[in-house]
């Protein structure tokens, strides 16, 4: 989601190590803002010190090549510093969410089981110390546990000064040596899906991936200098690969939030003088409707992006008032983010249409059921091969053998139509795909339609059984008073099929979002399952 290339020193080129561009940029822009949370601002020559000295440290815990890191903590440079520090000596580092409760972390780190646990045991309001002591005496793989520096102690958990400390120990030549053997296609990230299916999954990414993938991007969506808000949560793709790696390799700087706040970003936006606002279109609409929107200043900003779903066609008219240079991608956590993406456009049919063209480096088809290509304009599930994608699922062989084909495409498990310009368009996922009276009914389509009415805010189609049609769409709304149910089926009689209509309407005061922003779908289906035919809840 995120990018650029520095006019000054160029892009860098395609190292071994993910963690390698941490030195590179110490050793060309030393003095350049790498990082600024709050008050603090650490330079690249202060990354890079940083990333060393906690590289020595994990060492001389034990570390190895192919041992886990996990790490509990916010969007805050401790997060990128642990990350880059167990990539660059050959771990493969997890990061936790320190807003899951007990239960998913511990499913999280028995899974993955990480030889160390670094760790804030005091965020906000919450207090972790009591969950840290009980995921510590379930998780036997866990050797060491470390609290980050100025957190209150947490019995069984060293202190950060005592560990680093120990680090000293640790001299150049096996450090060089741990790091001269690792790199390329080793693995060095596990990110969790979110599980909406069941269980979450691990999908195993690599350096060469995560290198390869940021400087493409980097390539595609040019804005320079970057500046970027990164206020995603640590153990998402759009924390990791979207912000926070494609800005270290433009060389530029990461403005860290810790919890989104549409105020507070937009405030540390026009503060810092981001150059960049990406996003996912339901942090767009929070921050298009702070009541003063129009007094902060962003016109610093070179590139508006969003991913993840969608754009509302009301909201992209919006952004496109506020800026003409837009773009948005297509991707997932196992292609390492990315499968397509826009150039940067004030098309806005393109934009709200379709989802561009492939990813650079990037092979698309649309298959059918039986895997073969489906004819021009007719829907297909996207498979996607390209040198980003993951590795395997970590523990799940049969899950892996499902989603990745012998030689070598994932399916992606979307299902979208190429457009006669080349162009891809998300018609829905092949799970969310319903048979109301025997037709095929594609969520997204739906969606689309009902976005386009000027009363509309959001809209969230899912099915729910029904003992006449099988399955029928349920619309959740999100919508200006006056609309009805009347008028909004009105609007949709004029634009789709019959069989494509929602049998139900239900207007809400706002939609269910998972951490990242995304809308919960899962917990509409709940939802559904549970109302009645209703004009509200």
């Amino acid at each position: 989601m995120i990018v650029p290339g520095s006019a000054r020193t160029g892009a860098p080129p395609l190292l071994p190590r993910i963690s390698d561009y941490a030195d590179w940029m110490a050793a060309h822009r030393p003095d350049d803002e790498a990082m600024v949370l709050e008050d603090r601002r650490w330079s690249y020559a202060a990354l890079a010190r940083a990333v060393d000295a906690l590289a020595r440290a994990l060492i001389v815990a034990g570390v190895g090549k192919g041992d886990r890191v996990a790490t509990l903590q916010t969007p805050h440079p401790d997060y990128l510093v642990s990350f880059l520090a167990s990539a660059s000596i050959g771990a493969i580092w997890v990061g936790l969410n320190p807003r899951y409760q007990f239960e998913e972390l511990a499913y999280v780190v028995a899974d993955a089981a990480p030889k160390v646990l670094l760790a804030r045991t005091h965020i906000g309001g919450r207090d972790y110390r009591d969950l840290l002591t009980r995921l510590r005496a379930c998780s036997p793989a866990l050797e060491m546990a470390v609290a980050f520096a100025g957190e209150p102690p947490v019995a069984g958990f060293s202190r950060w000064e005592a560990f680093m400390s120990a680090g000293e120990g640790c001299g150049d030549a096996q450090l060089r040596a741990a790091r001269a053997g690792c790199g390329g296609f080793d693995p060095c990230l596990i990110v969790y899906t979110s599980g909406s299916t069941g269980r979450p999954k691990g999908a195993v990414l690599h350096h060469h991936g995560l290198a390869a993938f940021s400087l493409a991007q980097n390539r595609l969506w040019p804005v320079s200098p970057l500046r970027a808000v990164n206020y995603f949560p640590i153990n998402h793709v759009g924390c990791v690969v979207d912000v926070s790696l494609p800005t270290l390799l433009a060389g530029g700087t990461i403005l860290f939030l810790e919890q989104f706040d549409p105020r507070a970003s937009l405030a540390l936006m026009a503060a810092e003088r981001a150059t960049l606002w990406g996003s996912v279109p339901t942090c767009f609409q929070m921050q298009l409707d702070v009541p003063d929107f129009d007094t902060f200043d962003l016109s610093a900003v070179q590139l508006i992006l969003w991913e993840g779903a969608a754009m509302p066609v009301d909201l992209l008219r919006r952004l496109h008032a506020i800026h003409p240079r837009l773009a948005t991608n297509y991707g997932m956590t196992e292609t390492t983010s990315g499968i397509a993406a826009t150039e940067p456009t004030g098309d806005l049919e393109v934009l709200a249409n379709s989802v561009g063209t492939a990813f650079p480096g990037v092979e698309i088809r649309l298959v059918d059921a039986g895997g073969n290509d489906v004819s021009a304009g007719e829907s297909g599930e996207v498979w996607a091969r390209s040198p980003y994608n993951l590795l395997r699922y970590w523990n799940h062989p049969a899950e892996t053998a499902a989603a990745l084909t012998p030689d070598g495409w994932f399916r992606t498990g979307d299902l979208a139509v190429r457009r006669t310009d080349g162009r891809y368009r998300i018609v829905g996922r092949l799970k969310e795909m319903f048979k109301s009276g025997g037709y095929n009914v594609y969520p997204r389509e739906v969606e689309a339609a009902i976005e386009a009415h000027p009363d509309v805010e959001q809209v969230a189609i899912v099915s729910t059984e029904d003992p006449t049609w099988q399955e029928i769409g349920v619309a959740f709304i999100v919508a200006r008073p006056s609309l009805s149910t009347a008028a909004i089926e009105a609007w949709c009689r004029g634009r789709l099929a019959n069989y494509k209509i929602p049998k139900r309407f239900v207007f809400v005061a706002d939609l269910p979002l998972l951490p990242i922003g995304k809308i919960d779908k899962p917990a509409l289906r709940r939802m559904a399952a549970d109302t009645r035919e209703t004009d509200s809840l």
